[in-house]
This record gives structure tokens, sequence and C-alpha cells, in this order.
């Protein structure tokens, strides 16, 4: 009970942005005084930037977990070719994956780690038990580069301007170019 007192307390303080699960998560982290670290940005903006960052992680994991389905299902005259395509671009997410955790760390917060947290909070979606023809699969990996690169540049935003954290708005913009040459090379095999 007293943990609820004390997380109605801190909400109304830090207009919490997310689902109350991920929320409650930050709030537990910045209520450690030690864990704040003091660069500039405001406790607000510190939580407000971990939670944007644990959307962009749950977008980014979600699109590896796809890439590899495909990569481990793909089957068909282009198998091989299209193979290798979505091992080179599930290793790169692995780097962004794991560039955006660190960064988590580095403004104060802890990491979300389970599908269940990823699932929820991604702005992509899987299809479970579907395992599409090789076109389909492009198509949707696409799509998934599209929607990320729409968003990245609302993050961008957000976190140069709202949140004050030139730090992730910098790291943004590379995830989105990323986002933008895999998109590019998909539509070529498209063509």
């Amino acid at each position: 009970m007293l943990f609820r007192q004390e997380k109605k307390q801190i909400t109304k303080k830090y207009f919490l942005v997310l689902t109350n699960d991920i929320d409650i998560f930050f709030l537990i982290i910045l209520k450690n005084k030690n864990m704040i670290p003091k660069i500039g940005i405001t406790e607000d903006h510190l939580l407000k930037a971990n939670s944007l960052l644990s959307v962009v992680l749950s977008d980014e994991m979600t699109l590896y977990i796809k890439t590899r389905k495909f990569h481990w299902n793909v089957t068909g005259e282009s198998f091989m070719e299209l193979h290798k395509l979505f091992e080179a671009q599930y290793t790169e997410l692995e780097i962004i994956i794991d560039e955006i955790a660190e960064r988590i760390g580095k403004l104060g917060g802890k990491t979300i780690g389970t599908m269940n947290e990823f699932s929820k909070l991604s702005r992509i979606k899987e299809n479970p038990k579907k395992y599409p023809l090789q076109r389909t699969m492009l198509l949707e990996l696409l799509t998934d580069h599209e929607i990320l690169i729409s968003e990245l540049r609302k993050d961008i935003d957000k976190s140069a301007d709202i949140n004050h954290d030139v730090g992730t708005a910098d790291l943004f913009t590379k995830i989105l170019q990323q986002h933008e040459t895999n998109a590019w090379i998909l539509r070529r095999y498209l063509a």
C-alpha cells in the first residue's frame, strides 16, 4: 500500500507518458538519488527520455525477432541471397539494440528485457504463426522499416526539443539513417 501511495505522489510530479508497468519501473530507478545522472537534463526529462528509449528498444527488438524469423524460414529460388540479407540486417539490429540499452543506462535507467514488455511497447507488430513467401517477407520488413523511420523522426524532435537530450536525438538520427538504408535495399529487391 505504501508503494501505491508513493507512486501517486511521484506520478503527479513526472507526468508519466507510458504504461504503468514501465513508468513504475523508471520511477523506482529515479527514486534512488544516487542513480540520477547530473548531466544537465532534469529528472522529469530523464524519465521521459528513458521511457521513449524503451519504446524504440521495443521497436528494434520486434523488428530483430521478425527479421530472424524470416532468416530461419525463407525458402524458394532466392533462398541463399535472402538468407544472407536477413542475417546482415538482424546483425545490424543487434548493434542498434545494444546502443539503445547502453543509452538507457547512461541516463540512469534500467533496460527492460522481456518479450512481453517489448510487445506491449512496440509500434510495429508481429504476425505469429504466419510464414509468408519471399516477396511478402520483403514487403513486411520494408513496411516495418518505413514505420520506424516515420516514428524516429518524431522521436528525434521529442528528444531534442522536449527532453533537451541531444545525445539521444543523435542516436535516434543514426538509427533512422540505418533504417533508411535497409528500406532502400528492400525496395531494390522488390523492384
